[in-house]
């Protein structure tokens, strides 16, 4: 286990002790798996290079009562997404939501245009986006080590948009979204397997509350959904 992942770790652990957001156990369902954490901006603190998404939901959790109140609304919305996202995984990360899309799922080989599959996914998250509007969303495309590293970074880089773009095509306000690439240098498995290039090449969601939504939580004024 390298240092950063260590770092993630041991941030997950202490921000168990915030009170912020109950923890769920593991549901294998349609739309994946929930698991727990601490939340964040993408302005706030990254928890090690090796996992940007969570590192966003790591980062500036506000804790208290009033996380715990965004964590509500989180459990809410993330259920939502469960239910409705074939071939996703939906983690609820402490005050914030990870989603992670198999590529293999979302684009054909070595192309950004989006399949038949991530468009009715889209779509269902673009439903749920709209109805917790107080939240900015964080995209990042990844790929495997096949290929040129240039040509990696660059394809992460338009599905990233692709998904972008079909979002703002669905309603999506464009500045509550922020876009990564990085290519093949986040694998979160091994490449010298198909299974693992499989498990690298993939899009990840964060989605957070933003500051207005934190100052209404604060204020007591987040209500129930």
């Amino acid at each position: 286990m390298n240092s950063s992942n260590k770092f993630i770790i041991a941030a997950l652990l202490s921000a168990t002790t915030l009170g912020a957001v109950s923890c769920k156990s593991s549901n294998a369902v349609k739309g994946g798996a929930i698991g727990g954490a601490a939340g964040g901006v993408l302005g706030g603190v990254i928890a090690g290079k090796d996992n940007t998404a969570v590192g966003v939901l790591i980062g500036s959790a506000i804790g208290g009562s009033a996380g715990a109140v965004i964590g509500n609304q989180m459990d809410k919305a993330a259920e939502e997404l469960q239910r409705d996202l074939e071939g996703a995984t939906v983690e609820r990360v402490g005050e914030g939501i990870k989603i992670t899309f198999d590529s293999g799922l979302m684009f054909p080989v070595d192309k950004s245009e989006l399949s038949a599959v991530s468009k009715e996914n889209l779509t269902e998250l673009a439903a749920t986006l709209k109805k917790y509007d107080e939240t900015n969303i964080l995209v990042e495309g990844h790929t495997d080590n096949t290929g040129a590293e240039d040509y990696n970074m660059d394809l992460s880089r338009k599905r990233a948009y692709s998904v972008e773009d079909f979002l703002t095509s669905n309603g999506i306000a464009k500045n509550r979204m922020e876009i990564t690439a990085y290519g093949e240098m986040q694998p979160t498995a091994g490449n010298d397997t198909d299974a693992g290039r499989q498990q690298n090449r993939r899009v990840e969601v964060a989605i957070y509350a933003n500051k207005k939504m934190q100052k209404m939580a604060e204020r007591g004024e987040l209500g129930d959904e």
